[in-house]
């Protein structure tokens, strides 16, 4: 059984075809490791997670929580701190997220 057409010109277009797919097919392979060779350098060019979180209130100013690095329920308005920062935080007042309990990390005792 044979697929291909027995003729010189339909073989001919098919080889054009086929090329040029092949071409696609090459140019979608550059693109995708491309993009993966972009993705494992953002990566490794990451800066390292905070250990400790403030979350801010609305306004700004006030600091409500603080997490320890990477808690889920930290928003977006918190910023990386120092251990001395949460541990004053605490201090002052500011309350500690449930979740991922700083100041049982920290050793922080009221």
């Amino acid at each position: 059984m044979q697929d291909l057409p027995p003729d010189l010109p339909r073989l001919r277009t098919l080889e054009t075809w086929l090329a040029h797919t092949l071409d696609r097919v090459r140019q979608q392979i550059r693109a995708v490791e491309q993009q993966e060779a972009e993705r494992r350098h953002g990566e490794q060019a990451r800066p390292p997670e905070p250990d400790w979180l403030i979350e801010q209130g609305l306004s700004g100013r006030a600091a409500v929580y603080v997490h320890v690095g990477g808690c889920h329920m930290a928003g977006k308005r918190s910023r990386g701190v120092e251990r001395d920062h949460a541990l004053r935080a605490l201090a002052d007042g500011v309350d500690a997220c449930t979740h991922c309990r700083p100041d049982s990390e920290l050793g922080f005792i009221d």
